[in-house]
Parts: C-alpha cells; sequence; structure tokens
C-alpha cells in the first residue's frame, strides 16, 4: 500500500492507495490545525497498515515537515515530496520547477497525455491557470482566490455581511448580499473568460480547459470556453508519479 497527499493552504487530502493503484480510503484535515494530538486522533487508520512509502504535493513547508517526522516516528513510514523526485518522463518544465507549486505540477501530470493542449484551472486559495502544451508545462497564471477575496472584503468592509457565494442571473444587484454575490460571481466569470482568452492569443493554440477546486461548478457555463470539470486533480496526478517512483 501506499499514501498519496496533498497539503495546502487550506486544507490537506490523504488517500491510502492499495497495490492496484485503486484509491481506498480518504482522509481531510486541516492545514492549520496539524500538531500531533490532532495527527493521532485522526490516522488511526494507518495503524498495522503495511505502507511503502508516502508521496505528497505541498505548497505550506512547516505542515509538509510535521506530516514527514509524524509518519516516521510513529509508523516508520518514508514520505517523499513531489518536487523531490524525478517525473520527467510524466511532463517536462519549460519553467523553474522551484517557481512552481507541487500541486500544479501535479495538476498538469494528471492530463497530460502527449497529445493534446490544455489549460487547468484550479479555484484554490489562488485561483491559478495552468498552460499544457503537448508534453510541457508552460507556466501560467496566479489571480487572487475568490473564497480569500470574499474572507478580506468582509473582514475590512464593516457593512458587508457574511455571504455565500452562489451563481446569480442578474447583474446589478438591489441589495448589499446580491451586489457582492454579483461582483464576485460576473467579476470572476469575466476574468477567467479573458485570461483563456488571452491564453489563446498568445500560444496561437486551442486548448481543453480543466476546472478543478471547490468553486469549479460555479464557473461552469463561461460564454466563450466549456470546460471539463475535475475533482481531485491532484491526486490523481500523484498517482501517476507514484507509479514510476515505486
Amino acid at each position: 500500500m501506499y499514501l498519496i497527499g496533498d497539503i495546502g493552504n487550506t486544507e490537506i487530502k490523504i488517500f491510502l492507495v492499495n497495490d492496484r493503484y485503486i484509491k481506498t480510503k480518504k482522509i481531510l484535515l486541516k492545514t492549520n490545525y496539524i500538531s500531533k494530538i490532532y495527527m493521532n486522533k485522526n490516522l488511526k487508520f494507518l495503524k498495522n497498515k503495511k505502507i511503502k512509502f508516502a508521496l505528497f504535493s505541498s505548497v505550506v513547508p512547516y505542515a509538509y515537515k510535521k506530516l514527514k517526522n509524524f509518519f516516521k516516528e510513529k509508523y516508520n513510514i518514508s514520505c517523499t515530496e513531489l518536487k523531490n523526485n524525478n517525473f520527467s518522463k510524466l511532463v517536462k518544465l519549460k519553467v523553474n520547477r522551484s517557481q512552481v507549486g507541487s500541486d500544479r505540477i501535479a495538476n498538469a501530470i494528471s492530463v497530460i497525455d502527449n497529445r493534446n493542449n490544455y489549460i487547468i484551472v484550479d479555484f484554490g486559495t489562488a485561483t491559478t491557470f495552468d498552460v499544457i502544451i503537448k508534453n510541457t508545462y508552460y507556466g501560467g497564471v496566479i489571480a487572487p482566490g475568490i473564497s480569500l477575496s470574499l474572507s478580506t472584503l468582509i473582514k475590512k468592509a464593516s457593512l458587508i455581511p457574511l455571504i455565500n457565494l452562489s451563481k446569480i442571473s442578474k447583474v446589478v444587484g438591489t441589495n448589499t448580499n446580491h451586489a457582492v454575490k454579483s461582483g464576485f460571481y460576473w467579476g470572476y466569470l469575466g476574468l477567467i473568460d479573458n485570461i483563456i482568452l488571452m491564453i489563446k492569443k498568445q500560444t496561437k493554440k486551442s486548448f481543453i480547459l480543466i476546472f478543478t477546486g471547490g468553486l469549479s461548478y460555479m464557473f461552469n457555463n463561461l460564454k466563450k470556453n466549456k470546460p471539463i470539470i475535475k475533482k481531485d486533480l491532484t491526486i490523481d496526478g500523484l498517482l501517476k508519479v507514484t507509479k514510476i517512483i515505486k
């Protein structure tokens, strides 16, 4: 068995994978809560499991270090981070690997097929756009995350109430709640469409569009681009890497 996991700024996804590379168990952890007590409580399922190694993508170094030490001390499981492995057989990088997050590399590995071009939009703490042409990761765009932007607005503006974002049909809001929802929904819809358009203009290529992350479902009706929604894109990329470094 193997462990694969994605350590993000908000949450950590960990999957138990069997020798046929099928995900058999999923556990979610809150990144900010990471401690020995918290891990002992939530990772009990590892007891008596024969784990060959654990592979992580991480954009939070301190959380990865805590998990790595915990797995080694508690269960004698060796951990490795994606960027410390050779994945050149799966994807070529046009950028310095130190300048791109492991999650974005894993996303690229997940979709790459050496035939098609892809733009991956990941709706996480940041809204990221990644460009994959054939077997090469070319780089991308980082925009403010939707939930993070809304949270900042609510904290900084005293009269903005707590709001749950959703699709909204009208642009002009008749109250604060609707006005904020409109600004975020139509504003990000325009941002996404425009960035994709500019990527196409710069590269002079066509792309298959992949959306992933928590709020991806809100933007699946782009006027100019029709996306494919994929849930655990980062994990699926790590699964591919696991097969070549086993």
